[in-house]
């Protein structure tokens, strides 16, 4: 693919960041994804690429745009054909809120490299560069830690666990702590939270934990660009999820996927912007003489770069985010 698309792809996640960040703090997390999903949609209109949505805002009758199976881009007839997985907001309560660690992610692959995973919940497992193949998804959370332990040269009360905040993770906090690691906990935004392992200087090491499928894929597009590592299994919680796994090609509900099932080779690139302060990357600021900051990074896998992006955006010049 063109290398020229991941600088686009930060204009993408730009728009939505400086769309929904307007919202930070007002209390109504579906104003704030609205404004995210319309700022994306409208800068997706002006690429000239083939894309279809395989990770999205929901089903067609869901979301009334950005929704799974839609056609994206400005197509010519010789336009590249891709896979595109967006989460607008990642962390709309965050932003309605006003708290931390909401971002707007995309994911671009070649036609038939994203797994269209359905919206419900999985189990994952997130680890850096140097823990790579050292970890599995099924070994006990004891081993787990200790194996990481060993590949970071730390002791393994220095390894910290990352995973969201919610009553179901109770039984494994009991677990990280008897194996004596540290835990922190989010509230939301399981993707950044995913991409942090691979940064020495986020102050974690493993992501552990359930979480949406969609988001899955999207943090394995980042952990794939950044040469770490990342599983997770489906967790659908009724029969009528069983069956949905199904109907989109998924037979084995039990099937624990790698990296390279939910990102099939190393064309991907991936696109963030931060709209609330973050480990990952901080927020949208808002200046005098209606001008705005964002914070951004771009990642290729082909190639291993990493680029972090900061952007004075004057809105003046920009009516569309002028208010």
């Amino acid at each position: 693919m063109d290398r020229n698309l991941a600088l686009n792809l930060v204009r993408v996640t730009e728009a939505a960041a400086l769309e929904s960040a307007r919202h930070l703090g007002r209390g109504d997390k579906n104003l704030a994804d609205g404004a995210a999903v319309n700022g994306m949609r409208k800068m997706f209109d002006t690429l000239t690429i083939d894309g279809v949505v395989v990770i999205g805002e929901g089903e067609m009758d869901e979301a009334p745009m950005l929704y799974i199976g839609e056609q994206i881009g400005k197509a010519t007839p010789g336009s590249v054909k891709v896979d595109i997985a967006v989460d607008p907001l990642d962390g709309t309560t965050a932003v309605a809120q006003g708290k931390a660690n909401a971002i707007s992610v995309v994911a671009v692959a070649p036609r038939g490299c994203l797994l269209h995973a359905p919206d419900m919940y999985m189990n994952k497992i997130a680890v850096g560069p140097k823990v790579k193949g050292k970890v599995h998804l099924d070994m006990p959370i004891e081993e787990i830690i200790r194996n990481t332990a060993e590949a970071l040269n730390k002791s393994v009360s220095d390894i910290t666990v990352t995973m969201l905040d919610r009553p179901r993770h109770e039984k494994l906090m009991e677990e990280v702590r008897k194996a004596g690691a540290r835990i922190k906990l989010f509230k939301d935004g399981d993707v950044a939270a995913a991409i942090a392992t691979c940064f020495e200087n986020s102050g974690v090491d493993i992501l552990m934990g359930i979480g949406g499928a969609p988001e899955g894929v999207l943090a394995a597009a980042a952990i794939k660009c950044l040469g770490g590592d990342f599983q997770g299994r489906l967790h659908p919680s009724s029969e009528e999820e069983v069956v949905r796994c199904k109907n989109m090609g998924i037979d084995c509900v039990d099937k624990i996927f790698t990296l390279d099932d939910l990102v099939k080779g190393n064309e991907v690139m991936f696109a963030a912007t931060g709209v609330t302060d973050g480990e990952l990357l901080k927020g949208v600021v808002y200046y005098e003489n209606n001008r705005a900051k964002t914070y951004s990074v771009v990642m290729r896998a082909e190639t291993g770069t990493v680029r972090f992006i900061e952007s004075i955006h004057r809105l003046d010049k920009k009516p569309e985010y002028a208010k």
